[in-house]
């Protein structure tokens, strides 16, 4: 009996065992790897990519040769490599080769345990298997989770932490952007700042001309081109300290520096603003005004070149 009872007990060890080495073997992703020289100095152009039947992934960019232990990027000729990459998220095996630099080979992705467990403990959700395959690729690591906590910044989950380490919101920027004025606590702007290109620089910039911006503003003053040297082009065709709404209405509709030296040049010393931007809402242009004063039609104001277009006459 004792024999028949240790049997069973075997059995159902060796059977837990094999079931675990099956679902680690399913946790395990496969995949082809690049690398090709970079235009960044001390990095490499790292591409993983990744097919299933319900996922497809293909992420490339740049990173520090220096995560590739073992691996002499400047050997030349072909020679064999493997190498293994670690992250909070998991662990990529590699092997392949490399020819004066360049190569490619396989990679099999075996994501950390512990990782889910850590993330939501911060309250950090919903994390899947490719969810964790991305931030493994991504480097979202548990540090750089409780580094973006400790900023106590709103409307931060999981997709959003994803997204500050795709677009590089961190804590220095968040730490510059509110030296220089803003609150900096809204997840959603402060990636917007980074896609396009909200700096503290440019926020000190407008501080210090005596404009005070809000958010939203800084976002569309960007989105339509409205820079610290748009405005400082502007000052120099004696436009300085325009409303921000007027600026982004330049942009807009085409109200540059260049224009208004032709507009002045034949004769309109110093348009308001709003009239500038009906003169090319509305197609008065120089060609159009040097053509009128041709034909005899001279010393007519800004608003008369405008009804005229507005009527039809060209």
């Amino acid at each position: 009996m004792n024999r028949r009872h240790a049997l069973v007990a075997y059995i159902l060890v060796a059977c837990t065992l094999v079931l675990a080495l099956i679902a680690r073997a399913a946790e395990t992703r496969t995949g082809s790897w690049t690398i090709a020289h970079s235009d960044l100095p001390g990095k490499v152009e790292f591409g993983l990519i990744y097919h299933s039947q319900h996922n497809n992934s293909n992420h490339q960019s740049d990173w520090p040769a220096s995560d590739f232990h073992g691996v002499d990027f400047g050997k030349p000729g072909r020679q064999d490599v493997k190498f293994a990459i670690s992250r909070d998220a998991g662990r990529f095996e590699c092997e392949g080769y490399l020819d004066n630099g360049e190569g490619a080979g396989v990679f099999h992705f075996t994501p950390d345990d512990k990782y889910v467990s850590q993330m939501t403990a911060l309250g950090f959700t919903g994390i899947d298997a490719d969810k964790q395959f991305s931030m493994a690729i991504l480097d979202v690591s548990v540090a750089f989770a409780k580094e973006i906590k400790a900023e106590n910044v709103k409307g931060l989950d999981t997709d959003k932490l994803i997204a500050f380490r795709i677009f590089n919101v961190n804590r220095d920027f968040i730490e510059s952007m509110r030296k220089a004025g803003l609150a900096a606590t809204d997840a959603d702007k402060l990636v917007a700042f980074r896609i396009h290109g909200v700096s503290p620089e440019m926020v000190s910039y407008l501080r210090s001309a005596g404009y005070q911006p809000d958010e939203d503003k800084l976002i569309a003053m960007r989105i339509h081109g409205v820079s610290p040297e748009f405005m400082i082009q502007l000052k120099s065709a004696g436009y300085d300290h325009i409303d921000l709404d007027k600026l982004i209405a330049f942009r807009i509709h085409g109200v540059s520096p260049d224009f208004i030296e032709k507009i002045q040049t034949l004769g309109y010393k110093h348009p308001e603003p709003d009239q500038l931007v009906a003169m090319r809402i509305h197609g008065v242009s120089p060609e159009f005004i040097s053509s009128l004063k041709s034909r005899g039609m001279k010393d007519l104001t800004i608003d008369q070149l405008v009804s005229l277009r507005i009527h039809g006459i060209d």
